[in-house]
């Protein structure tokens, strides 16, 4: 029998490189979801269109959600900005013993969904969230260095993604909702208050990117590691090229008034500027992605620092890449692990490598058993 999946939010950039991932990958069937009665142009022309079919759904219509989890045996939740959603679809697939994969970047989103990991347990229900690239790809070569230590005590990872990334006008929205306020960082084995995009560090990414300015933002990955590992210190960081990117994000963090970027409106008004100009921008700038992850810690009884990078021509592609292989090990039951779990705590090293080198993207390590700098 063939395997069906719903892809909420699957016309978007991030989902349709999803569905593109599983088409690959898989011998699933996909129906994707969106807003309007007829489908829309998909940025994408699929590669398999005769597995793929257009269900229109408003996510506000909970009993249409459920309808459509029901004739799916996997739910893959891709209609962010998850700052404005609810855990309806989760709970849904929970009850219907449906298994769920999401690619929720915001932590409050993400603290909801723990709170129902018995619901999901006494249920058989697989159910891992935030994955795609950073969440994600991310949360898995943090575990693959922690892996390689002894002790792992800090952990700092750092991205750099070109102008919109091909990610979308949804990612822009999400950006400036994280810009609103102050989070919580694990720092010395206790919570500190930070705020967001400030203590630019410039960070060395892989060719052709070089040294890149990158700046404090809230994650998932910052409050689900230090929950995973008992590391000391996690460090996540984010910067954009072009360069004047950060400059205009940071003076949006620190000089426009936060009841200004409260209001949805604004949010709005600002994400949709933003795209036009990543629109002219992204002609030179690339859509690309870079991601560092630097682990200090001990091995042998001597000081040692892990370093790993990864880079991709397209970031949403990478995020299909990161979401797609989560689904794909689902779906063979290669993967099952009752509960809601992040990615790093539900996904071995070992799958997390075979999969990626399925889809051709390798992950550059290096390791030192002394102190000192990775270049």
């Amino acid at each position: 029998m063939t395997q069906r999946v719903l892809i909420l939010g699957g016309q978007g950039r991030i989902g349709s490189h999803v569905a593109e991932d599983i088409l690959a990958h898989t011998q699933a069937a996909i129906t994707v979801t969106g807003r309007r009665q007829h489908q829309d142009r998909t940025p994408l022309t699929w590669t398999k269109p005769e597995r793929v079919q257009y269900l229109p759904l408003d996510l506000a219509d909970q009993a249409d959600v459920e309808r459509a989890i029901a004739d799916h045996e996997l739910t893959i939740h891709c209609a962010g900005p998850f700052g404005y959603r609810d855990d309806h679809a989760l709970q849904a697939c929970i009850r219907q013993q449906k298994n769920y994969i999401d690619v929720a970047d915001n932590p409050q989103y993400v603290q909801r969904a723990f709170t129902h990991r018995e619901a999901a347990q006494a249920a058989g229900v697989t159910a891992i969230v935030s994955t795609g690239i950073f969440p994600g790809i991310s949360n898995s070569m943090a575990r693959q260095g922690i892996e390689q230590l002894d002790r792992a005590d800090q952990v700092h990872l750092s991205y750099i993604v070109a102008g919109s990334g091909g990610a979308g006008v949804t990612v822009m929205r999400t950006t400036f909702l994280e810009l609103q306020h102050p989070f919580k960082a694990w720092i010395d084995g206790e919570w500190r208050t930070i705020q967001p995009y400030s203590d630019r560090e410039q960070v060395e990414f892989p060719a052709p990117y070089g040294q890149c300015g990158v700046y404090w933002f809230n994650t998932v990955e910052a409050m689900t590691l230090p929950a995973v590992f008992p590391v000391k210190t996690v460090v996540t960081k984010f910067g954009s090229l072009p360069d004047f990117y950060n400059h205009l994000t940071w003076l949006m963090a620190h000089w426009i008034p936060k009841p200004w970027l409260r209001s949805p409106k604004m949010v709005e008004f600002l994400a949709q500027v933003s795209y036009r100009m990543t629109e002219v921008t992204d002609r030179f700038s690339g859509i690309d992605i870079a991601m560092r992850v630097d682990i200090t810690g001990e091995k042998d009884g001597r000081p040692a620092r892990y370093c790993s990078t990864a880079a991709h021509g397209d970031t949403a592609i990478a995020a299909g890449y990161g979401t797609g292989a989560i689904a794909q090990l689902i779906l063979a039951g290669e993967l099952q692990t009752p509960g809601v779990w992040p990615v790093e705590q539900a996904l071995s090293t070992e799958l997390f490598e075979k999969t990626l080198k399925q889809r051709g993207l390798e992950i550059q390590q290096g390791f030192q058993l002394k102190a000192g700098n990775f270049s």
